[in-house]
Order: C-alpha cells, then structure tokens, then sequence
C-alpha cells in the first residue's frame, strides 16, 4: 500500500454544511453509501468539485462519527428518532447497524410472526388477530372491545342494591337493602346472567376460533394475552358448577361460598383484555417491564421505612394507655399509610414522641417515593413519544438529491489513464528515473491528478 494514501482527504456538503475527513475513514465501511465510490458517484457536483447530500444535517454528525469510531452509532439527542432512522437508511449503513442502534435505543424486538400454511386459517388468523389486516378485521375488533367493555358494566351493576340477587351468597351482604326493589329469580330469568352468558359465548367462541387458526399450539399457550382470555372465561364456567353442586347439595356451602368470591374476583380482570386493542394499554406494560428494577427499589425502600417507623412508634407510644399501637405488626399499616402520605386516620400517635416519629415518617415516605418515580415518569414518556414518532413513518417523502453526473464512461476513463501516463512522463524528465508516488486510490471516481505536480507528496483533495 502506498504511504501516502492516508493523506487523501474528502469533503462532504451535507444542506451547506461541508464535512471533511480522510478517505481511509470512509473506506473502514465500504457497503455503505459513502464508503463505495460506486455509489456516492450520482452525488458529486462537478461544478463545485465535491458531494452534495441535501438531508438533514444535525444527523450527520452522528454519520460521520460512525465512520470516525469503527462502528460507534449514536443518536443526537435534538434529532427524533423516525428522522434519524430515515437517515441511517438513506446512507445504507446496513441492518446489523440498524440492528444494534435499535437494541441501544430500547426497541423491542419483533418477534416473526408466522402465518398457518393453509390459506382458510391463515385468512381467519387475520381475522381475528391483527385488526389492521382488512376493514372486517377491524370489525371484529370494535365487536370485541363493546363485548369486554358490556361484561365489565355487568360485573358492577350487579352489586348495586336495587339490582341485587338477595339469592346470590357470593355477593357480600348488605344491611341496607332495598328489598322492596330485590325481586328474586332464577338464573335462567336474571337479565343479568342473561348477558353474561353472552358475553361468555363471545369469548369462548373468539378464543375457540384464533386456537384453531393459530400457526403453533405451544406459542399459542405460551402468549400472556391468550392466557388472559383463557382466564376471562373460567370463572364463569367454574361458578356454574358450583352453583349446580350446591343446588344438590354435593358441596359444603362455606366452600362454594368462598370459591363464588373468588371467581367473581377474577372476573375483574377482563379489563387487561382491552390491552390486546389499546395502545395506551401496552405502553403502559412496556413502562412497568422497563422499570422492574425502579419499582423494586421503591418497595426496597418501603419496606425499610415501614419496619424502621414502626417500631420507633411502637416504643414511643408503649407507656400511652390508649395506645393504638399493640404491636409492630399492628404499626405496620400506619407506616404504610403515613409513609405513603395517604393518612386514613384510623390510627395516629398521641404522645409528643409518637408525633415526632409520625413527623420524620412523613417526611421520609416523601423522599423515599419521589427518588424513583422520576425514572418510571421517563421510561413511560420515552415509550409514549417513540410509539407517536413512528406512527408518524411512512407519511411523508423525502425530497430525492439531484444526481449531477452519470457514473464514469470509457472516455473518461481513458482521458485519466492518458493524464496518469503524461504525468509520469513528466517527472522522469524532470528527476529521472524515481517512480512517480500516486496513492493507490487511483484518484477517486474519474479525478484527474490536481495541484503541482512536481510534490510527489502532494495531499490529494477530493471533495465529496
């Protein structure tokens, strides 16, 4: 190699901001755009002598220092991400550095999605699990969504005390009834149950349907929102079998009692499937996966304060007659309250000790909370604003960079073959027979030798 070929220099004009670096920089990526001659050619002006891009230029700081560092991507933090990954693309840095600025930015990665081979259950796959395949699709979707949100309305109304079923053990009971408006009934007559029922039917059939359409049984149960529709429907079955064995007398009512609670608890949780069609929704759960080790510190933290302060209380309140503090675990939930600064009053400190205690709780449950809120706060911002920025792809087009030569023409490249020659005739004339240094870069994209050529060591300029 010849050693003056790190003395070739480029220039790069990016919006009226030129750039200039060395060839071998460029050259360290030569599949990209401006490290293959080739390709960075239809961008040369030959007017000005040097390589216009008209793109966005704060990102072209980040461009070129990948080239200065060996590989080095980072994001400038005044560029949005949609602009800057529309940059990466236009320079052809390739996909294992869009790959690797992708996992640096926290972007989950997608997981391939596939697709079942045959074409009926492929097409009633996109039915029902990607609403945005077709306009029924969509459909499907809105039916689904009304479907979750009836059901949930159902689940409240029915413990209001006009509407209650005084039959019904698994609600809790309730001293002011208005039985007056209680009207007994059997389940088949309970509107009630009626639409539960078919709400059930709803969910049990979409849940039948993506399980049969589904390209891999296994992946199908391993998905958390498959588990929760899975859920959504069990307790509706399993309250129905309890209610029946009951009726018959099989099962001991303090058992079906409790078992009905606990299945009407879970029912509740119907809400978590309007996650599969929110937004909202999933970037919430993307805040919370991104800040388990925040969240950790914050109950860390509680935890510490809450067996520091109850116990300082304890002992502070021990010589009060009418303590309401009988033990440590009993202060536990005035720590937690105090300490959370929710206060419900049900337990205080009465002694000036107590007070002081009470005090420096507060004040501690304060600081401890707002430590690691902050961070939650920006992990939930960053995922909201990147879900916005890249709804925002695709909508426009970028203006196309005017190319203002076509590549090389034999001509051309005879006319620089003709120069070279004439050149190294000129030197042997004038010092004899020394060889004439020229880079090996054989003077990039059709230049011809520029500058006095009596300096051997003459930088070349080429301006990109």
């Amino acid at each position: 190699a010849c050693p003056y070929d790190c003395c070739e220099r480029v220039v790069i004009n990016v919006s009226g901001l030129r750039f200039e670096t060395q060839v071998k920089t460029l050259r360290q990526f030569p599949n990209t755009l401006l490290g293959d001659p080739l390709r960075r050619l239809q961008y040369y002006d030959p007017l000005r002598n040097e390589y216009f891009f008209d793109r966005n230029r704060p990102s072209f700081d980040s461009i070129l220092y990948y080239y200065q560092s060996g590989g080095r991507l980072r994001r400038p933090i005044n560029v949005p991400l949609d602009v800057f990954l529309e940059e990466l693309k236009f320079y052809q840095l390739g996909e294992e550095a869009l790959t690797k600025f992708r996992d640096d930015e926290g972007f989950i990665k997608e997981e391939e999605q596939p697709m079942p081979e045959r074409e009926f259950l492929k097409q009633v796959w996109l039915l029902f699990e990607h609403p945005e395949s077709s306009q029924a699709a969509r459909i499907i979707a809105i039916i689904s969504v009304m479907v979750i949100l009836i059901s949930i309305v159902i689940f409240c109304l029915e413990t209001l005390p006009e509407f209650r079923d005084e039959s019904d053990l698994s609600l809790p009971t309730i001293f002011h009834t208005y039985k007056n408006c209680s009207i007994p009934m059997a389940h088949s007559e309970d509107p009630f149950f009626i639409v539960e029922t078919i709400c059930i039917c709803w969910f049990s059939f979409e849940l039948l349907v993506r399980f049969t359409a589904c390209p891999s049984k296994p992946a199908f149960f391993k998905n958390i929102m498959n588990m929760i529709d899975f859920i959504a429907i069990i307790p509706y079955f399993v309250a129905l079998g309890t209610e029946f064995a009951r009726q018959r007398g099989i099962s001991q009512p303090a058992m079906s009692l409790a078992i009905l609670r606990v299945i009407r608890l879970v029912r509740v949780f119907r809400i978590f499937k309007l996650s599969r069609h929110s937004k909202g929704l999933q970037i919430l759960g993307q805040t919370l996966k991104a800040s388990m080790r925040e969240l950790g510190l914050l109950i860390f933290f509680l935890f510490i304060g809450v067996i520091l302060f109850s116990s300082a209380v304890y002992f502070a309140e021990a010589d009060h007659d009418k303590s309401n503090f009988s033990s440590i675990p009993a202060a536990f939930w005035w720590a937690v309250v105090t300490m959370t600064t929710v206060g419900y009053g049900d337990m205080y400190p009465e002694t000036m000790g107590g007070k002081i205690v009470g005090s420096l709780c507060a004040i501690a449950g304060v600081l401890t909370i707002s430590l690691p809120v902050p961070v939650i706060v920006s992990n939930f911002s960053y995922f909201y604003h990147r879900e916005t920025d890249c709804e925002d792809q695709g909508q426009y087009t970028h203006i196309t960079t005017c190319p203002y030569t076509p590549p090389p023409s034999p001509e051309l490249a005879a006319i620089q073959r003709k120069a070279h020659v004439h050149e190294k005739a000129l030197h042997r004339e004038k010092h004899g027979d020394k060889e004439l240094i020229v880079p090996n870069s054989e003077f990039l994209d059709g230049m011809v030798p520029t500058g006095n050529s009596e300096v051997p060591n003459k930088r070349l300029v080429t301006q990109v």
